[in-house]
């Protein structure tokens, strides 16, 4: 596994550059003739990066995008991920193809089960964050979801007061690559845990072959400003 660390001085500039790996990878893939399958991540970090990507030029009519994981609530609720998501790419990314997971459905288990029937076999790219306990997508401390092995999408206990369905490992370890995107001093713990592969947290554990930390100083901690490897 491929685990490299870029540092930027502002989350300004770490917000352009995951913008710029995300554009790229999409333009990559079309270049290649095949569509780009794009999974996103949401919480509170995000915004400004997928702000920024949605005024680069990004060939969206080749592009599918996925959710990692999402909030059960109605449709527009400020949990929502996905309510976020499309208030940084809307209007830009409407000519892609949208895969909102299905939270609203009477029976969240069989509506996780069909989004991992939509999955492809590989994501290109999976954007991730990382919580102050260590979590990511929806796969949180102590919950059963992270022992799942047999699907690609799951259905968690209540978490901050919701039940999710997300990603689970088999899903995020076949992704060509993996972006983590982090800013500020609340994930310097977590991240410094995740840069040292503390398997006790749940972030860890991700094992796709090609994993891209961008982060701004105030994440990183002690570490200056310029790639690394982990």
């Amino acid at each position: 596994m491929s685990l490299r660390l870029e540092v930027y001085e502002e989350g300004e500039e770490a917000a352009r550059r995951g913008a710029d790996v995300i554009a790229g990878s999409a333009r990559s893939c079309a270049a290649a003739g095949r569509r780009f399958a794009f999974a996103m991540s949401g919480g509170g970090t995000p915004w400004r990066m997928f702000a920024i990507l949605a005024a680069m030029d990004v060939p969206w009519a080749s592009v599918d995008l996925f959710q990692v994981d999402e909030r059960i609530a109605p449709d527009g609720d400020p949990d929502r991920s996905l309510t976020h998501i499309r208030g940084a790419l809307l209007p830009a990314a409407a000519a892609a193809r949208w895969h909102p997971m299905d939270v609203t459905a009477s029976d969240p288990e069989a509506a996780a089960a069909s989004y991992a029937r939509e999955l492809p076999d590989r994501l290109d790219l999976i954007h991730l964050g990382l919580g102050p306990d260590g979590h990511t997508a929806s796969l949180v401390p102590n919950d059963p979801v992270l022992d799942v092995r047999d699907r690609g999408v799951a259905v968690t206990g209540v978490y901050q007061g919701r039940r999710r369905i997300t990603l689970t490992y088999p899903a995020i370890d076949r992704a060509a690559s993996v972006l983590w995107f982090e800013l500020g001093e609340d994930k310097r713990e977590a991240l410094a845990r995740f840069l040292a592969r503390d398997a006790s947290i749940p972030a860890a554990r991700v094992a796709a072959p090609d994993q891209l930390v961008v982060c701004d100083r105030a994440a990183a901690g002690q570490r200056t400003p310029g790639s690394a490897s982990a």
